[in-house]
C-alpha cells in the first residue's frame, strides 16, 4: 500500500507542472528554429572579396603533413566563385595554393595572395619564395600579398623578424604587401605599419574578449576601424577578416547562429557600400578542420556549406533550422516509447500515469534531437561521434527508467522502485567533470545543456516524489556540494547575460537539489525508524 506521505497531493502537482512546462517547452524551442526570420536585405550580393581554402571535405586540413589540393580542385572552386566574387583572399602558397593567381587570371578574379609565416624557418623561405615568383608572373592579378597571418597573435615570431619578411617582399616587388592580424595586436605593435604598404585587420565581433552582440556588431566594426585609421595616419587600412559563424556556443551576448550570420553579413555589406572601406569578408566556404583548434564555431564561419551551397540569401527572410519539424517527430516518437516500456496500464490510475508518460516521452524526445543537432555540428571524428550517441543513448535509458518510476509512483502502483543509485551517481560524476572542464578550459567548449537536462529533471522528480529512502553516497553529496558552485562560475565567466549559461547553471542546481532532497529524506525516515525503535523499547 502506498504511503500518503510519500505521493502528496502538492508533489503530484509539481510533477504535472513540471512536466507539462519541459513537454512545451522542447516544442516551443523546435517551433521557433523553424519560424523566418525578417532581416535587412542586402543592396546586392556581390561580394568585393572573400578568404578562400579548399580544405572543406572530410578528413581534409591544411595541418595534416602532406596536405595538398589540386590545380584541378582549385580550378573549380573559382570557376563557381567568380560568378559570386570579385576577388579572393588566401593564407599560403604550399600544398598547391600557389595556384591560385594563375587560375584565378583565367576566371578574371584578383588575389589577395597570403604568405604563411609560423615557426619553421625552412618552411617560411619557401613560402617568400613562391610568392616572390608569383607576385612578379602575375603582377596585374594580385591586390596585394599578406606576409603573415596572426603571426603575432599565435607568439611565432617577433615584430623584428615579422618585418624582415615583410620588407624582403615588398623589396622584390611593386604589388602592396601588408600584415593581417587582429586590430588588437596591431595597436601594440604599431612600428610595424612603416614596413607595409597597407595595414591589414581582423574586427571578428563574435570572437572579441568582450564578445558584441550581432546587434551592435555594425557599429562595433565602424568604431574599431576609425581607431585604427586614427592610429596610423596617411596609411590605407582594409578589413582583413570579418563575419559571424553560424553554428557553435554562444559567447556572452554573442550568438553563433545562422540568422546571425546572414543578419551580420547583409549589414556589413550595406554599411562598407556607404564608406570608404576595403573590406574581405571570412569566408568561402565551412572548414569543418577549424573545429579542432577553435571549437564548433570554427568550423562555421562559411558562406557557403562544404558543397558549395548558400547557407542564407541574401534577400528575405532566414530559418534557422528549415527542418525544425524533425524536432516534433522525435519528440512524438520519444512519447511513443514511453507509453510503450514505462507500465502505465499496469496501474491503478492508468489516465494519470498514461499522461505522464506521454509529456517524460514529448519533452525527452525533444531534448534528444536537439542534443542530436548538437553533435551534428559539433562532432569532429568517429570517437567524439561514438562518446555523443553513447551519452545519448544512455541519457535516454535514464528517462525510461525514470519515467517508468514516476508514471507508477502517479498511479500508485507498487512501491517496489528502483533508487536510481548507480545512475545518478554517473550523471552527477559526468556533469561535475564536464563543468570543470568548462570552468577552466571553457573558451572552445559547447553547452550540452540538452543531454544533462533529462537526468536533472527527472532525478529532482523522483526525489521530490520520494520514491526512494536510501541515503545518497558520500561522493554524491560532495559533487552535489559543488555543482551548484561550478555553474555560477559558468554564469560569471559568461558576464550574467548569457542565456544558456545560465540554463547550464539551473541545471547543475536542480540536480543537487535532487541529491539534497534525497539526503533530506533519508535523514528523515532514519529519524522515524531510531524514534519507532525508541518506543518500541520503551514500551
Amino acid at each position: 500500500m502506498t504511503d500518503p506521505q510519500l505521493s502528496s497531493r502538492a508533489a503530484r502537482a509539481t510533477t504535472w507542472a513540471v512536466l507539462l512546462v519541459c513537454a512545451c517547452g522542447v516544442l516551443a524551442f523546435w517551433w521557433a528554429k523553424g519560424r523566418p526570420v525578417e532581416l535587412p536585405d542586402a543592396r546586392s550580393p556581390r561580394i568585393s572579396c572573400v578568404s578562400y581554402a579548399p580544405f572543406r571535405f572530410p578528413g581534409e586540413s591544411p595541418t595534416k603533413p602532406g596536405a595538398m589540393v589540386t590545380p584541378e580542385r582549385i580550378d573549380a572552386d573559382l570557376k563557381a566563385l567568380s560568378t559570386r566574387f570579385d576577388c579572393v583572399r588566401t593564407y599560403a602558397m604550399a600544398q598547391g595554393l600557389a595556384a591560385v593567381p594563375e587560375i584565378a587570371a583565367r576566371h578574371g578574379m584578383k588575389v589577395i595572395m597570403g604568405v604563411w609565416i609560423g615557426r619553421d624557418l625552412v618552411s617560411n623561405e619557401s613560402e617568400i619564395k613562391l610568392a616572390i615568383d608569383a607576385a612578379r608572373k602575375y603582377q596585374g592579378t594580385l591586390r596585394g600579398i599578406v606576409v603573415g597571418n596572426e603571426v603575432l597573435l599565435r607568439g611565432e615570431q617577433s615584430e623584428k623578424a615579422l618585418a624582415a619578411y615583410i620588407e624582403r617582399v615588398r623589396s622584390a616587388t611593386t604589388v602592396p604587401v601588408t600584415y593581417a592580424d587582429v586590430w588588437e595586436f596591431w595597436l601594440a605593435h604599431p612600428a610595424l605599419a612603416s614596413s607595409v604598404s597597407y595595414v591589414t585587420v581582423h574586427i571578428l565581433p563574435y570572437w572579441e574578449d568582450d564578445p558584441v552582440p550581432p546587434e551592435e556588431a555594425i557599429e562595433h566594426v565602424g568604431q574599431v576601424y576609425q581607431r585604427v585609421k586614427n592610429t596610423f595616419p596617411g596609411k590605407q587600412v582594409m578589413i582583413g577578416e570579418t563575419g559571424w559563424p553560424s553554428a557553435g556556443f554562444p559567447r556572452r551576448k554573442a550568438s553563433a547562429s545562422l540568422v546571425n550570420e546572414a543578419r551580420y553579413i547583409r549589414e556589413f555589406l550595406n554599411y562598407a557600400a556607404t564608406v570608404d572601406m576595403p573590406y574581405n569578408l571570412i569566408e568561402t566556404f565551412d572548414q569543418p578542420w577549424k573545429r579542432e583548434l577553435e571549437g564548433t564555431p570554427g568550423g562555421y564561419w562559411g558562406i557557403f556549406t562544404v558543397d558549395d551551397k548558400p547557407k542564407f540569401p541574401m534577400q528575405g527572410p532566414v530559418v534557422e533550422v528549415e527542418h525544425w519539424w524533425g524536432g516534433w517527430l522525435s519528440a512524438a516518437a520519444g512519447a511513443l516509447l514511453m507509453l510503450a516500456t514505462a507500465g502505465w496500464w499496469r496501474v491503478r490510475r492508468r489516465a494519470a500515469a498514461f499522461g505522464i508518460s506521454a509529456l517524460a516521452g514529448i519533452a525527452t524526445g525533444g531534448a534528444l534531437a536537439a542534443h542530436g543537432r548538437l553533435l551534428w555540428v559539433a562532432c569532429q571524428n568517429e570517437v567524439e561521434w561514438t562518446a555523443g550517441v553513447l551519452f545519448a543513448a544512455f541519457g535516454l535509458f535514464t528517462a525510461v527508467c525514470i519515467t517508468r518510476a514516476i508514471a507508477q509512483r502517479i498511479g500508485e502502483g507498487r512501491d517496489a522502485i528502483d533508487s536510481f543509485k548507480r545512475q545518478r551517481f554517473a550523471w552527477l560524476f559526468m556533469l561535475s567533470l564536464y563543468g570543470l572542464l568548462l570552468v577552466f578550459d571553457g573558451r572552445y567548449r559547447d553547452f550540452p545543456v540538452a543531454l544533462f537536462i533529462l537526468p536533472a529533471v527527472g532525478f529532482a522528480l523522483l526525489a521530490l516524489l520520494r520514491t526512494s529512502t536510501a541515503m545518497p553516497m558520500l561522493e554524491e553529496r560532495m559533487m552535489a556540494a559543488w555543482l551548484p558552485l561550478l555553474g555560477l562560475v559558468v554564469v560569471f565567466q559568461q558576464g550574467g547575460v548569457n542565456a544558456t549559461a545560465w540554463l547550464w547553471g539551473g541545471v547543475n542546481v536542480l540536480l543537487a537539489v535532487a541529491v539534497f532532497i534525497q539526503w533530506r529524506t533519508a535523514r528523515t525516515q532514519a529519524r522515524f525508524a531510531q524514534d519507532a525503535h525508541q518506543q518500541g523499547e520503551r514500551a
